[in-house]
C-alpha cells in the first residue's frame, strides 16, 4: 500500500471565453497508508480533476505527485499500479461476470491458476459467486457496480480511486453500497481516495475530508471537525443537511444584535472571543438542528428565543423542517416530529447559544 502526496500542485486549463482557467490552484495534501481520504465539493471545484491527476488520467500543470516513495508525474496510469471505479459501470455486455472481472488480469498475462484465485477471493469479498456466469444485462445496478469494484480488487493495487460511483444508484441502494464500500475498505486495509459531490457520502465514508471550491482547498478534517469547526462559511454551509442558517449580527457589550426583534446575550464561553468584535458587524451561523421547539427542547445552558412566523412546515416523518423570515433571510429549524406547530403560526423557538458560530461578514473566515 502507499500514501499520496500532493506537493503543491497546479492544473490549468485554456477557456476560450475565460483565458487560463485554474481547475486545481496550488494543492497540497497527504493521504496516508491505508486512509479513507474524500474529496468533496459542488460541481467544477476540482475534485475529480484532483483524482485525474493521481490516476495518470490529466497532467498537471505544476507541483509534484507522490505515489508511496515515487513522483509519478511523468508515469503513464498503467504503470502507477492504481484501480480506478467509475460513475459507469464500464463493464463488457458480451462477456460473463467471471471474465469481466479476469479481462485486466489476462491482459497482464498472469498465469492462470492466479487469476480464478484472485477472481475467486474478489467474489467471495463481494458476495458475487452465484453470479459468475451471468451477463451484466442480467444485473441489478447494485450488483453491477459490485463487479466495477471486484474489477479494482483483483488488481490488488496500492490504490484505490473512486469516481462518484454511487451517483447512478436510487437513495436504498446508495445506502446499502455506502456500507459495503466502508467495509471493503476495513478488510483490505488499502488507500482509498473517493470523490463526490454528495456531503451524506463524505461524511459517512470519510476518515478525512477534503472540502474544496473553486479549485482551492477550503479545509481538509474529520467529519467531526468539518461540522463543528468549519474553517469558513462555505464550509459551514455545504457540510451539514439542511445547511447553517447564516444572519447577519452586531456585536454589542454583551449582545448579538440580528434585528430590534432578535438581540441575545452572549454566553460566558463566546465573550472573551466577542470582546475585540465589539461595534464589529459579522455573520452568526446556527444549525437548523440547534432550533428547538420550547417544549421539546432539551435543558440548554444558554438558550435564545427566535420569533417565528413559520411559512412552511415539511413533515419528514421523524421530524419536521420549519421556514420563517428573520432579518431578511429565510431560515430552517429542523424540530421533532412531536411539534403540534402548523404553517402560519407565531411561535417562539430556542436557539442553542453555546452553538453558534461567528464568521467574519468580509473574508467569510470562521471567527475562532
Amino acid at each position: 500500500m502507499a500514501k499520496i502526496i500532493f506537493d503543491h500542485v497546479t492544473k490549468e486549463f485554456v477557456d476560450d471565453k475565460k483565458g487560463r482557467v485554474k481547475a486545481v490552484d496550488d494543492s497540497c495534501f497527504t493521504v496516508e497508508d491505508q486512509e479513507f481520504m474524500v474529496f468533496v465539493g459542488p460541481s467544477g471545484c476540482g475534485k475529480t480533476t484532483s483524482l485525474r491527476m493521481i490516476a495518470g488520467l490529466e497532467r498537471q500543470t505544476s507541483g509534484n505527485i507522490y505515489i508511496g516513495d515515487r513522483v509519478v508525474n511523468n508515469l503513464h496510469p498503467k504503470e502507477r499500479d492504481i484501480a480506478m471505479v467509475f460513475q459507469d459501470y464500464a463493464l463488457y455486455p458480451h462477456m460473463t461476470i467471471y471474465e469481466n472481472l479476469a479481462f485486466g488480469l489476462k491482459n497482464l498475462k498472469t498465469p492462470k491458476l492466479e487469476i480464478e484465485a484472485k477472481v475467486k477471493r474478489a467474489s467471495e469479498i463481494l458476495g458475487l459467486g452465484d453470479l459468475l456466469e451471468r451477463r451484466p444485462r442480467e444485473l441489478s445496478g447494485g450488483q453491477r457496480q459490485r463487479v466495477a469494484l471486484g474489477r479494482a480488487i483483483v488488481r490488488n493495487p496500492k490504490v484505490f480511486l473512486f469516481d462518484e460511483p454511487l451517483s447512478n444508484l436510487d437513495a436504498k441502494l446508495r445506502v446499502q453500497m455506502r456500507v459495503e464500500i466502508a467495509e471493503l475498505h476495513k478488510a483490505l486495509g488499502t488507500t482509498i481516495v473517493y470523490v463526490t459531490h454528495d456531503q451524506v457520502e463524505a461524511m459517512t465514508l470519510g476518515q478525512r475530508i477534503v472540502v474544496m471550491n473553486r479549485g482551492v482547498i477550503q479545509q481538509i478534517a474529520t467529519p467531526d471537525n468539518l461540522y463543528n469547526k468549519p474553517a469558513n462559511m462555505f464550509v459551514a454551509g455545504f457540510i451539514g443537511a439542511p445547511a447553517m442558517n447564516f444572519l447577519n449580527c452586531r456585536i454589542e457589550q454583551k449582545h448579538f444584535v440580528i434585528d430590534q426583534d432578535t438581540v441575545f446575550g452572549i454566553s460566558q464561553e463566546y465573550q472573551k472571543l466577542c470582546k475585540p468584535l465589539i461595534g464589529r458587524e459579522i455573520v452568526l451561523g446556527i444549525r437548523p438542528e440547534d432550533i428547538y421547539d420550547p417544549h421539546l427542547a432539551p435543558n440548554l445552558k444558554n438558550p435564545g428565543t427566535l420569533h417565528a412566523a413559520v411559512k412552511v412546515v415539511e413533515k419528514l416523518g421523524a421530524e419536521n423542517l420549519f421556514y420563517f423570515d428573520r432579518a431578511g433571510v429565510t431560515v430552517t429549524a429542523r424540530i421533532s416530529a412531536q411539534s403540534r406547530v402548523m404553517a402560519g403560526e407565531h411561535v417562539e423557538l430556542l436557539m442553542d447559544l453555546d452553538k453558534v458560530h461567528l464568521f467574519d461578514k468580509e473574508s467569510g473566515m470562521a471567527i475562532r
